[in-house]
């Protein structure tokens, strides 16, 4: 029994000590403790990004190679510094300030010197390099964009900063990360994994081989391609008639919520972002304060909607049955906001839903609001169903959208109206500018957008997206799939998309119809004014424009907005016509209109807020 015993616990002890020379020699190498180890170096492999293609199919954005020179600081021997500098094309203080934070950051570990060389530096820098201890060329991938359009929409990437790298430690000093847009957005699934190989060193400090056979070693696994909503030629048609143009513009199909186009402008070429002039354009184009090509006008513009919000007011009277499409209401060239009148350019006359609609009547519609606010016993109960049957159209709050930046408007509640003019002290004449969309009503184009979908669908939406397909696999998430419902009864849409319809037949749209093209839409002329020298001043108004087609089963919804684009059939309503027919068709029909828009800008228009000139207010012609 004795030796049992003793035969047991010599055995106990040497599995001990197997067991604990197995953790030390294997698994207590972690690779973050591998790192810290001074006899050991880590080489990074960067995979590429993962390429990003249009809803077709076409390539949008693949990689390009390029070379980042290395610095390890405790390696790096004495060496003539202006030499060095003027091989590398970098002056010696740009030197001493990227030495200096890699030496802060690790003494030991490699950091970024130069970023982003081209090809043909690397070709002339990479035998001289090796005369310099300490310092060596790595490869990494950089963006190639197809296209010269999409830049807010793709957004790009950059250096991570000290923030980043203390909150992720899978970033190491000059990695690359998306900053904006999709790449942003998505930099999990585009960045993909980068490898690493750990390489042992004598005493000397000399590679001898891989560390413990490469069994810690990695390989890099590359970024997934992914298939986005964004239709490549359409983008860029749609940027080619917004040269010399501010505004946004954001198309959908409407039963799936996806993206067709997005565009903001002015805008630039995203590949000015790629490279070592990266940041200086980017600067530049950052420090444009008047033209703000980097402000993505698509979802971050706030702007009244205008007219289009028309039929917002027109759906709520029908499902509160205060009015039937037969209602009609005398328009005598305006209404009256207590003792000011407005005016209405419809002529005059009975107007009912329809003629209100296509003739873009102010006093029907104002006529109308004050009916949804009269059936309720105080204005508080009908702000609350007003402000509930708005919001069902996703305006007034963020849609949800896989862009990364955007605002959410604002529509206005009781408690607005309380904090403007007292509790129980105001009614509907007091806000009855936003029976004409004007008043406190904002909105983003993408809003806009999504609205015009949900009246396409007849009372639904789906949550705008860009994202389609992740690796040839559809997207699952069930928040890009869902329809959320309006608060209005499917039967009251017919009416008012009818009277959109006749807006092109013949009402403030006919101008910008396209033959064989059955389109509904809406023209909007929103009021514009700023502060010149501490003075309120109206402005040329903004030409806003939304639409769908086809009428039935329709296929796109778009909302076009221009600054001082004047009014809303004439630059949104021909943009947006020659859009709808560029994705319907796939080629223009209306010359005249594509003309127009591409030879005309509005640079002088803008230029009067600087020379002083005066703006022009409700003209009519070209």
């Amino acid at each position: 029994m004795k030796k049992i015993l003793l035969s047991s616990i010599i055995v106990l002890i040497g599995l001990t000590f197997i067991g604990r020379l197995s953790y030390l020699q294997v698994f207590r190498h972690s690779s973050m403790q591998v790192t810290e180890d001074t006899a050991i170096k880590a080489i990074y492999d960067y995979p590429e990004r993962g390429y990003i293609y249009d809803r077709n199919g076409e390539l949008l954005v693949a990689n390009q190679p390029a070379y980042d020179v290395m610095v390890i600081p405790r390696e790096v021997k004495k060496l003539d510094t202006l030499e060095f500098c003027t091989l590398l094309g970098i002056e010696k203080a740009t030197f001493l300030k990227q030495f200096g934070k890699a030496k802060n950051y690790s003494p030991r570990l490699p950091s970024v010197l130069v970023p982003q060389l081209s090809k043909k530096d690397y070709a002339r820098l990479q035998e001289k390099m090796r005369k310099y201890s300490g310092f060596y060329i790595q490869k990494r991938s950089l963006r190639y964009y197809d296209t010269h359009s999409g830049a807010n929409v793709f957004g790009f990437i950059s250096e991570v900063n000290d923030y980043e790298l203390n909150e992720n430690p899978y970033y190491k000093l000059g990695e690359l990360k998306g900053r904006t847009g999709i790449e942003k957005q998505y930099e999990e699934i585009l960045r993909g994994r980068k490898g690493v190989k750990y390489i042992q060193k004598d005493r000397f400090n000399r590679d001898i081989g891989p560390y413990k056979n490469g069994i810690l070693d990695t390989l890099p696994e590359q970024g997934k391609e992914i298939k986005i909503t964004i239709d490549k030629k359409l983008q860029e048609y749609g940027e080619l008639l917004m040269n010399g143009k501010r505004g946004g513009i954001v198309a959908i199909e409407p039963a799936t919520g996806e993206i067709l186009t997005m565009i903001s402008g002015p805008t630039y070429d995203p590949g000015l972002l790629v490279g070592r002039e990266r940041s200086k354009n980017y600067t530049k184009l950052y420090n444009d304060s008047i033209a703000q090509p980097t402000y993505d006008r698509s979802v971050l513009a706030q702007t009244s909607p205008g007219s289009p919000f028309k039929a917002i007011n027109a759906l709520i009277a029908l499902q509160e049955n205060v009015i039937t499409p037969d209602t009609k209401i005398q328009c005598y060239n305006g209404f009256y906001v207590g003792n000011k009148k407005r005016g209405c350019h419809c002529g005059g006359g009975l107007r009912d839903l329809d003629v209100g609609i296509y003739k873009s009547c102010n006093a029907y519609f104002a006529g109308t609001f004050r009916k949804i606010f009269e059936k309720f016993p105080t204005t508080d109960e009908g702000m609350d169903v007003w402000d509930k049957h708005v919001k069902s159209f996703g305006l007034g709050n963020f849609l949800g959208s896989d862009i990364p930046t955007g605002r959410s408007g604002s529509i206005p509640t009781k408690k607005t109206y309380d904090r403007m003019y007292g509790d129980n002290r105001w009614s509907s004449s007091y806000f009855i500018s936003n029976a004409i969309g004007q008043g406190e009503i904002l909105v983003t184009p993408i809003q806009l957008a999504n609205m015009t979908a949900a009246i396409a669908n007849r009372g639904y939406y789906v949550v705008p997206h860009v994202l389609k397909e992740v690796e040839g696999e559809k997207i699952t998430n069930q928040k890009y799939i869902e329809k959320h419902y309006t608060t209005i009864d499917k039967k009251h849409f017919e009416p008012v998309v009818q009277g959109m319809a006749n807006v092109y037949k013949h009402g403030t749209g006919r101008g910008v119809q396209i033959p064989d093209l059955e389109i509904a839409g809406k023209t909007g002329t929103v009021e514009n004014y700023t502060r010149i020298d501490g003075v309120r001043t109206q402005l040329t108004d903004h030409s806003v424009f939304v639409a769908f087609a086809p009428v039935d089963n329709p296929k796109i919804a778009i909302a076009v907005y221009i600054e001082n684009g004047y009014y809303g059939g004439r630059y949104a309503g021909h943009i947006a016509s020659l859009l709808i027919e560029k994705y319907l068709k796939g080629a223009i029909t209306r010359k005249d209109l594509e003309k127009r828009m591409l030879d005309r800008t509005l640079e002088k228009e803008y230029a009067k807020a600087i020379s002083g000139e005066p703006f022009i207010i409700n003209e009519r012609v070209w």
